[in-house]
């Protein structure tokens, strides 16, 4: 049998490439608007930053023309211009005197780079070698007992870290990463996976209460083996991020698999029933709520010298509110007052100090572009396991934004997490690099055209 591509099918690369110019242009052009503004001159480093991201954009753009040629033609470009922002950001916050003064200071950029290159060969690899995203679904629990082992590895001694009250670091040989960050897209494969073997069984309703479909009790263990996991995640890594991400994930799924609201209902009751029982007796996460609750009050304790307060979230509150509508521009703000956090859990206060709430509402529809052609490629994708990986990464990608922008702008308590391909981070911009190649990979397979069969060779 002899399969041909039909011909005439529009495969958009070139759309691709002309976004990915777009892409690249915008923050070479931050760049010398921030140099411009700090330094009163172009930064000297402009011509290696242009050449630099433009080299790693037009790979990743080669590597997707020569191997996933009909896949959506925004995921690339919508990430290389988070990550040249992301670049941008940081290379102002090491600017800072402030942060400079301090006499552990390392300037971060050049890390952060080395980072974005190796997450573009992740990125690759992925394309290179996962041709089919079906061939995953054959690894579905071998997925799950490397999401655990990921996930306990901060446990093991002699390997987790503390890191100021959350254990989510691993240390090998000076090198440190977090396995959360690559957990999430592991696990997706095995809740995918498992939930196309169990939907079935899984939709089937028992009794109603109030107007919901309740699921039959035997129904309900995998929730509650999930629930149960995401709280003592949180009992034992203090990390409120993965938890919410974790449990969050696994629900959308659920309802995406099958679609019954009762899941999604279910899912929220037993989330906050989890929060509320853990903030009784953990102390890190007590500290995040009453930040949450009363950064002011916070802010004043930590400059009275007590322990175990912060003055972040009072501040990045601050720098929302000096930025007003358009912002101070690059370079003019102020926000590398939060200190060590600036250009990680903080990133988005600089966004909004120094370019506004437009600029703040502009990132987060750059984001929620990402989500939206995810779910697009789940709803376009023809097999079962791909509908539910796409959906749940596209979910993975969005729970991890709001959580993180929540935490920041004071809707919820922080939680750790990193923005993804803006803030600093080796493990969060190498994972979400994967996690887009996963995607272009399914939406190469939902927008391949048909094939036309040679019934003379059968």
């Amino acid at each position: 049998m002899v399969t041909n591509y039909a011909s005439g099918v529009p495969d958009r690369r070139n759309t691709e490439l002309a976004l990915l110019l777009l892409a690249v242009a915008i923050p070479v052009f931050a760049y010398v608007d921030t140099g411009l503004a700090l330094h009163g001159e172009v930064p000297s480093g402009l011509l290696s930053y242009g050449l630099g991201l433009g080299l790693l954009a037009g790979l990743g753009h080669l590597v997707v023309r020569r191997f996933a040629r009909y896949a959506d033609p925004l995921l690339l470009p919508i990430a290389t211009l988070l990550n040249g922002l992301g670049l941008v950001i940081i290379w102002r916050l090491d600017q800072s005197k402030r942060l400079r003064a301090d006499p552990g200071f390392v300037a971060d950029t050049p890390r952060q780079l080395l980072y974005s290159a190796m997450g573009l060969a992740l990125f690759g690899t992925v394309l290179v070698v996962l041709r089919d995203h079906r061939k995953l679904q054959r690894y579905t629990y071998i997925s799950m007992a490397g999401a655990l082992a990921l996930l306990l590895l901060p446990l093991v001694p002699g390997l987790g870290v503390d890191v100021y009250g959350a254990r989510i670091w691993v240390a090998v040989a000076g090198f440190s990463f977090q396995p959360a960050e690559f957990a999430k897209i592991v696990i997706a494969v095995f809740f995918a996976g498992y939930l196309v073997l169990k939907r079935d069984a899984l939709a089937l309703a028992g009794r109603r209460f109030a107007g919901l479909a309740l699921p039959r009790g035997r129904d309900l263990g995998p929730i509650l083996a999930v629930w149960a996991v995401s709280i003592l995640i949180l009992v034992f890594e203090t990390d409120l991020g993965t938890s919410l991400l974790f449990f969050g994930m696994f629900v959308v799924m659920l309802y995406i698999a099958t679609e019954r609201t009762s899941w999604i209902v279910f899912g929220l009751l037993m989330a906050a029933g989890g929060a509320v029982g853990v903030d009784s007796f953990e102390p890190h996460v007590q500290q995040r709520v009453q930040a949450w609750l009363h950064p002011m009050g916070e802010y004043l304790k930590s400059r009275q010298g007590l322990a175990g307060h912060s003055e972040q979230s009072m501040q990045a509150l601050w720098a929302f509110g000096s930025g007003g509508l358009i912002g101070t521009g690059l370079g003019q703000g102020n926000s590398d007052l939060i200190g060590f956090a600036a250009n990680s859990d903080f990133i988005l206060a600089t966004v909004g100090e120094e370019l506004g709430l437009a600029g703040v509402v502009a990132l987060l529809l750059l984001y929620a572009l990402i989500v939206e052609r995810g779910m697009r490629t789940a709803l376009a994708t023809r097999d079962p396991f791909g509908k539910l990986l796409a959906g749940g990464l596209s979910a993975a990608f969005a729970l991890q934004v709001f959580v993180v922008a929540g935490g920041v702008m004071g809707l919820i308590p922080l939680t750790g997490m990193t923005l993804p391909f803006v803030a600093y981070g080796g493990s969060s911009v190498t994972a979400n690099w994967a996690l887009v190649g996963i995607l272009i990979r399914i939406s190469d397979t939902a927008r391949r055209p048909e094939v036309a069969v040679d019934d003379a060779e059968w």
